[in-house]
């Protein structure tokens, strides 16, 4: 039977499959650009599958979702498509139907059978209410017909991730730490942070985690992407970045075998 990773989770089993390719073409309307991160979901970096055979497009989204601090990988057909979403732990799965190898109604079911509990956002050329119908109930969570205006996509994917995650304090506070997750803007004893999306990224999940020790592993996965290298120390040089900035007294600890905390 196969298995799939839950948000946040590791790899599982998976059942890579080699089919031929067909074509099909689809176009979002966007302007090019994601106006902020409005509906995402607070407290963790939301990670996203895109599924789309034409290349163009799944770009074009992917570019904008990563504008609006999402970690965003990308497929191009319904057999690789399944194979990610099976090993790696998506928040939201954006799937395109007519996919080539393996059509994206038979992707969603097997995500299906296998217990993904990644949240499924369907899209489609047809717009009729039968392939709405079609879609919600192969285990699809949303349906967007194409062409589509790219803040809605955003909105619908940042509704589907808050099911996925616990709500978390629009204001994250620890001592002289605040933590604007709406803004995206932080300040240590009334002092702005100027922080990059990855560094603001691991500071969002550090005060979220209220004390909790982080594993660099899940800081890598949340806050990156696939193409990230699990064994680069790209974790440890941006929370040493992260130290810098936020000064003395040093609010970010190192807990061996474990991780790290906001302490303090």
């Amino acid at each position: 039977m196969l298995e799939c990773a839950g948000p946040g989770q590791g790899p599982s089993p998976r059942d890579p499959r080699s089919r031929p390719r067909a074509k099909q073409t689809g176009r979002a309307t966007t302007n090019g650009r994601a106006r902020d991160n409005r509906g995402v979901p607070r407290g963790e970096t939301v990670r996203v599958l895109v599924i789309e055979d034409h290349a163009e497009m799944a770009e074009t989204v992917a570019l904008g979702l990563r504008r609006a601090q999402m970690a965003v990988d990308v497929a191009l057909d319904g057999p690789t498509g399944l194979d990610r979403a099976l090993t790696n732990g998506y928040d939201v799965i954006v799937l395109d139907r007519d996919l080539p190898g393996l059509h994206g109604d038979q992707v969603c079911a097997e995500l299906v059978t296998a217990g993904c509990r990644s949240r499924v956002l369907m899209l489609t050329a047809a717009a009729a209410n039968e392939d709405l119908v079609d879609g919600l109930g192969l285990g699809a969570d949303d349906y967007l017909p194409k062409p589509f205006d790219f803040p809605v996509l955003v909105a619908r994917i940042g509704a589907l991730a808050r099911r996925a995650h616990p709500a978390v304090p629009p204001v994250l506070r620890h001592a002289d730490l605040v933590v604007d997750t709406a803004r995206r803007r932080a300040w240590r004893a009334a002092r702005p942070l100027e922080l990059s999306p990855k560094e603001f990224g691991v500071l969002e999940l550090l005060a979220a985690a209220q004390g909790r020790a982080v594993p660099a592993e899940e800081l890598l996965e949340r806050v990156w992407d696939e193409f990230a290298d699990p064994f680069s120390t790209a974790v440890k040089i941006t929370v040493s970045r992260l130290r810098a900035k936020l000064g003395d007294p040093p609010l970010i600890e190192t807990v061996p075998k474990s991780g790290y905390r906001i302490g303090g």
